[in-house]
């Protein structure tokens, strides 16, 4: 682990940097898989499933009786910690709701604001060694409180061509209505343009790797919006003499586990408690199942003292975290004043964890700096806004004469007639 002390300001953004890998040769690689896709639908997608999945088959939609079999191998209690993170996610969710904003504006101009549900969304969720079935909850969820007509999950099959049960079976739970045995970039391309067995989304959620995020990237190009550019998985965590070494430990590793490019940082006050924290960290990671690829992970993080609060609050916004975890005496300051981070967690006994799978918040959150710009997902990612107006003969008469002015000094003379006109009519 690398150790920094007192890092000058001018220094930051290179100690900071994200490990992420040029992706020049990506997007040559999505480029083409894009084109094939547009051009040949279904046949491209059964060529790049087979190329990069190993599995060939005729039909890519999951069935009922797939469905069925997947529940039926889920342990009971695993189904009743999806349902119990499923509940807590809704409360959360539901919670976020807003009724109309109506306002008149002036005299008989009456104006309002409408949130209606995007209706067409796609759901993109990782498989391999992590299928993340935590990332249905945190995708589906919402869509179903905001209304959407079409929710459809694209999610890469394995060597048997079927998809992880957990993740079918957190699917089936939240009301997912198409779930489809695609992933990578050709599940990002089939929403994109739509093939026979893909429908055409109108917004693609979701995390993957790099290919996955140069892809959707990529789908904006073509009409599609997406949730947000997201990258690897990262954590930064402020802590004091008050933190517990053990759990800023386990904190740093949970991130470090998700993949070789993650990346943990530990910014600390205290010199005890970033040598404490180095020792727990070699400890635990010893016991590992992902050790492998922890390891690579830690040995690209970061512990860097700072001799005060504001100091590390200024780093840390200047870093941007996805999450953030605040483990100090004085949490308030850090809590008040932090403008740049996707996700924050606050005391000794707040765990990163918790926000992944069962407190309620979203886990699919701004990576790579766009935390400084970029929500995480949540309700009003799955709608628009929609504004109305209504004018009345006398509202028209009170804003009408400022509406030809401006638009004459504009030059825009068709603009002005549409308010003479009527204006003319109530004079007659």
């Amino acid at each position: 682990m690398n150790k920094i002390f007192n890092p000058k300001p001018e220094t930051w953004s290179s100690i900071l940097k994200r490990p992420t890998q040029t992706i020049d040769d990506i997007e040559v690689t999505v480029k083409e898989i894009f084109k094939e896709i547009q051009k040949k639908g279904d046949e491209a997608v059964a060529k790049y499933t087979s190329l990069f999945d190993g599995v060939l088959f005729e039909n890519i939609e999951v069935t009922t009786s797939e469905i069925e079999q997947a529940i039926a191998t889920i342990p009971e209690e695993l189904k009743i910690a999806i349902q119990l993170a499923k509940s807590n996610i809704e409360k959360f969710h539901l919670a976020q709701k807003t009724a109309k904003i109506e306002v008149e504006t002036a005299e008989g101009v009456q104006c309002w604001q409408e949130k209606r549900p995007i209706q067409k969304v796609g759901l993109y969720i990782p498989g391999g060694t992590a299928p993340l079935f935590s990332t249905v909850l945190m995708l589906a969820v919402p869509a179903n409180i905001a209304g959407c007509n079409e929710i459809v999950l694209c999610s890469p099959p394995d060597k048997s061509g079927n998809i992880n049960p957990a993740i079918l079976y957190a699917a089936n739970l939240c009301g997912v209505t198409k779930i489809l045995k695609v992933g990578g970039i050709q599940a990002i391309a089939g929403m994109t343009f739509g093939t026979k067995s893909i429908p055409k989304v109108y917004k693609i959620f979701g995390p993957g790797n790099q290919f996955v995020t140069v892809a959707k990237q990529l789908a904006t190009q073509f009409g599609v919006a997406i949730d947000m550019p997201a990258g690897p998985s990262e954590l930064l965590i402020v802590a004091d003499d008050t933190a517990i070494p053990a759990f800023i430990a386990s904190d740093l590793l949970s991130q470090a586990e998700h993949g070789t490019d993650s990346q943990v940082i530990l910014v600390s006050t205290s010199k005890v408690l970033i040598d404490e924290v180095e020792e727990e960290v070699q400890k635990q990671l010893e016991v590992l199942p992902r050790k492998a690829i922890a390891e690579k992970a830690i040995a690209n993080s970061k512990l860097i003292f700072v001799e005060n609060d504001k100091t590390a609050l200024e780093l840390i916004d200047e870093y941007g975290p996805e999450h953030f975890i605040i483990c100090t005496k004085d949490e308030n300051f850090y809590v008040q004043n932090i403008g740049n981070a996707g996700s924050i967690f606050i005391g000794n006994y707040t765990p990163e964890s918790a926000g992944d799978y069962a407190s309620g918040t979203n886990h699919t959150l701004p990576t790579n700096g766009y935390a400084k710009n970029y929500s995480g997902v949540n309700l009003d990612s799955f709608t628009k806004s929609m504004t109305f107006q209504k004018i009345s003969e006398k509202g028209i008469q009170n804003i009408g004469k400022a509406i030809e002015i401006m638009a004459e000094a504009e030059g825009l003379q068709a603009h002005k007639n549409a308010v003479t006109l009527r204006l003319n009519k109530i004079r007659e």
